[in-house]
This record gives C-alpha cells, sequence and structure tokens, in this order.
C-alpha cells in the first residue's frame, strides 16, 4: 500500500530526530564528555537519568492540555525548537574551558527537547493513519530514521577522521549538523501533518486538563489493557534506553583504548545503523503476518541475549556481532510498541495516554543508566554492570504476557 503525504512527513521526522539519537546520544557527547578532566564517561548515566526524571514529570500534564484542538503542533514546535537549538550550542563548550556543567545543561535540555517532541509526535500517530497501518507506518518511522541518519552521521565522522580523533572540532561541528538535518526534516510534520482527534477547547483548561490528568490516573486502571502494557513498557523500554544510552561508556570501558580506537567504534555505529533498516521494517511486516505481540516478545529476548552475550565480550569483532544482534532488534520493538499502544487508547484523548506512555518510559530509563553507573562504581567492573538489566526484561516479558488478548479501545469496568 501506498503511503499517504501525511504519512510521509510523518515519517520524515523519525529521520530527522533519529539523528539526534544516533549522534548526540549515543555517540559524539559521551567520546566529547570524556574528552574533559576529573570526569568518568559512566557518569553520563546519572545525567541521562536526571533528564528523564524531567521530562517525565512533565509529560503527562503536557499530554493533557495538549488533547485541545489546534495545542498538540504549537507544544510540538516548541520542544523540537528547544531540542534543536541546544543540540547546536553543543558544539560552543570546548574541553578545554572545563566547564562540562555546561556541556551537561546543553545536553539535559537538548534531551528534553527531544523526548518533550516525541510526546506528540508519537500521539500524532493516530491522526495521520489508520489502526490497520499503525504497525506499518510505525516500523518505517524507525526504519528510515535509522538509515537517513546514516547521512548526517556519516558526514561527521568523515570530518572527524580528517581532523584527527583526538580534535574536538570535528565532533562539534558534529553537533551543528545534526541540528541543522533535524531542524530541516522537522518542516514537513508541521507543514502537512494535522491534529484530527482532539477535545474541544473549554473555560480554564489548565485547570480542566489536571482535573482530566487526575479523573484518568484514578481510572487508569479500568483501561485494562493500557494499564497492563505500560506496566510491561516500564520494564523492557528501561533495558532499550539504557543500552542506546550507554553502549559507547560500556564498550569503550571494557575493551579500553588499546584494544578499541575511538574511529572503529564510531564506524561500528554506523552499520547498525544501516542493519537496523530493514530489520525494523522486517518487524512491521512481520507483525501483521504473526502479530504485534509475537514480535514484540521476540525483541524482548533478543536484547536479553545481547546483554549475556555483551558480558564476554573480548574484541572489535564480537562489539560488531553484538552491535548487529542489536540493530535487528532496536527499531522492531520501539516502533511495535507505539504502533500497539495506539491501537488500544482513545484517539481523542491520544495526547493523554501517549503523556502517560512517555512518563512510564522515561521514569524506566531513570533506573538503568544509573545501575550500571552505581554497578561499576561500587564493583569496579563495568563488565558486571550489563547483567543487571537483564531482569528489567525478563519482568517486562512477564507482565506483557498477561495482557489480555484481542484489547479493544473500550474501558473495562472492574
Amino acid at each position: 500500500m501506498k503511503t499517504t503525504k501525511e504519512e510521509r512527513s510523518w515519517i520524515l521526522y523519525d529521520c530527522g530526530n533519529s539523528a539526534y539519537s544516533m549522534a548526540v546520544t549515543t555517540a559524539l557527547l559521551p567520546i566529547v564528555f570524556g574528552m574533559f578532566d576529573n570526569v568518568n564517561s559512566m557518569d553520563l548515566g546519572y545525567f541521562n537519568s536526571m533528564a528523564s526524571i524531567i521530562i517525565a514529570v512533565l509529560s503527562p500534564i503536557l499530554g493533557t492540555i495538549a488533547d485541545y484542538k489546534d495545542k498538540k503542533k504549537r507544544f510540538f514546535i516548541f520542544f523540537a525548537a528547544l531540542g534543536i537549538l541546544t543540540t547546536a550550542s553543543l558544539a560552543f563548550v570546548p574541553p578545554a574551558g572545563g566547564k562540562w556543567w555546561l556541556l551537561v545543561l546543553f545536553y539535559v535540555l537538548s534531551a528534553i527537547g527531544f523526548a518533550g517532541s516525541n510526546i506528540f509526535y508519537d500521539a500524532f500517530l493516530v491522526d495521520v493513519t489508520s489502526d490497520d497501518r499503525m504497525d506499518r507506518v510505525s516500523s518505517r518511522g524507525f526504519a528510515f530514521g535509522y538509515i537517513a541518519s546514516v547521512i548526517p552521521f556519516g558526514i561527521s565522522l568523515a570530518l572527524i577522521f580528517f581532523m584527527g580523533m583526538d580534535n574536538v572540532t570535528g565532533y562539534q561541528v558534529g553537533f551543528i549538523i545534526t541540528a541543522l538535518w533535524w531542524g530541516l526534516l522537522t518542516v514537513p510534520v508541521i507543514k502537512d501533518v494535522k491534529q484530527r482527534y482532539y477535545i474541544e477547547p473549554e473555560p480554564k483548561p489548565v485547570q480542566k486538563s489536571f482535573i482530566r490528568l487526575l479523573d484518568t490516573f484514578k481510572n487508569i486502571m479500568h483501561y485494562k489493557a493500557v494499564f497492563i502494557f505500560l506496566l510491561a513498557y516500564f520494564f523492557y523500554i528501561d533495558g532499550v534506553d539504557t543500552i542506546i544510552k550507554m553502549v559507547v561508556p560500556y564498550a569503550t570501558d571494557i575493551l579500553g583504548g588499546d584494544s578499541l580506537d575511538t574511529f572503529t567504534l564510531l564506524g561500528i555505529l554506523l552499520v547498525i545503523q544501516i542493519i537496523a533498516f530493514p530489520c525494523a521494517i522486517l518487524y512491521g511486516n512481520l507483525a501483521k503476518k504473526y502479530g504485534t505481540r509475537k514480535m514484540i516478545t521476540v525483541g524482548i529476548f533478543t536484547y536479553i541475549i545481547s546483554c549475556i552475550a555483551a558480558y564476554f565480550i573480548t574484541s572489535i569483532w564480537h562489539i560488531f556481532i553484538l552491535g548487529a544482534m542489536i540493530g535487528s532488534a532496536q527499531g522492531g520493538i520501539q516502533a511495535l510498541s507505539r504502533s500497539y499502544f495506539a491501537k488500544i487508547v482513545p484517539k481523542e484523548k491520544s495526547n493523554e495516554f501517549f503523556g502517560f506512555y512517555n512518563i512510564f518510559g522515561k521514569f524506566a530509563a531513570i533506573i538503568g543508566p544509573a545501575l550500571m553507573a552505581l554497578t561499576t562504581r561500587l564493583t569496579g567492573q563495568a563488565r558486571l554492570s550489563i547483567l543487571s538489566i537483564i531482569p528489567l526484561f525478563i519482568i517486562g516479558f512477564v507482565v506483557f504476557l498477561s495482557i489480555p488478548k484481542g484489547a479493544q479501545k473500550t474501558m473495562v469496568s472492574e
């Protein structure tokens, strides 16, 4: 089936913000942070957790207010702009100045902009397509996001290589390229995507939004499938986000500079993005044949196996194989989780419910990075830290199995 103009514009934003996820969260920022004196790259886990706490607190409140007519896009534009501008600002904090706290500040703000815009971007999924196409469209968003992010990251990697791997200028230019790419691909969704499902404006909208939020929070147990899914998602997405954010610090700590040079590591990350592209599409196609639930389960087990394998890595080739395993499941599990949730929530309250979706996801992302950082500190062995997140996948899987089959977008009474 051919994608519509709205679907294509929506997918393009995934192509834009995936560049941030790849360049800033996973690759370039951890390396630049490590260039500062008296810092440990694993400490980024604490700052990732800080950003997650802030967006987790804001998510349901913003989502509830944005359910009103014509509000969703305004919030989306604000947070996207915040993320883009602060990403560019990362380029103006040199390690030589020793102001690592300023780099962290811009990073936390960029992470808030990235995550905040995604609340409304994800919620737009119900506006741009129908239920029977959600798995396909959501999967293609992640898939094309992965392959598109190769372009700005590849350019940045080439500049870094020619300028010198120890020269911070190449990384700083990479931040600028990422911001420009993200900004350019934000334009189509602003231009073409419209909020079709909404609540009509009413007096005292902020006060009424808090009342609706409180009512939904009180009654979310009535949405049985939604509640159970969010609980499962809370656990398994923690592991997914943790691996995305901590893969570079972990690999660097395990193999060290003698076995793993920076350029090789960044090159491997680039290859992983390419592998993730067809695999995300494959997950969407297989979900249509075997069901979304089964494919999410496949993704969870792939991550469990990957965590066990990560404990035993001893060479660059092990990282490549491990990265291929992670890349095969990363886009699929994220895309299908998003589309599965979109199918079981009331469309007119999509922002409100995606606010809860993000608060569960972001609060979950607090645990994993902090746990890895703490495990490394207490044991002195980063290798053990990767095993600490396996229980999160197992708990998520067990809870996910308890979701009623054939869940509908209707309130289930007690």
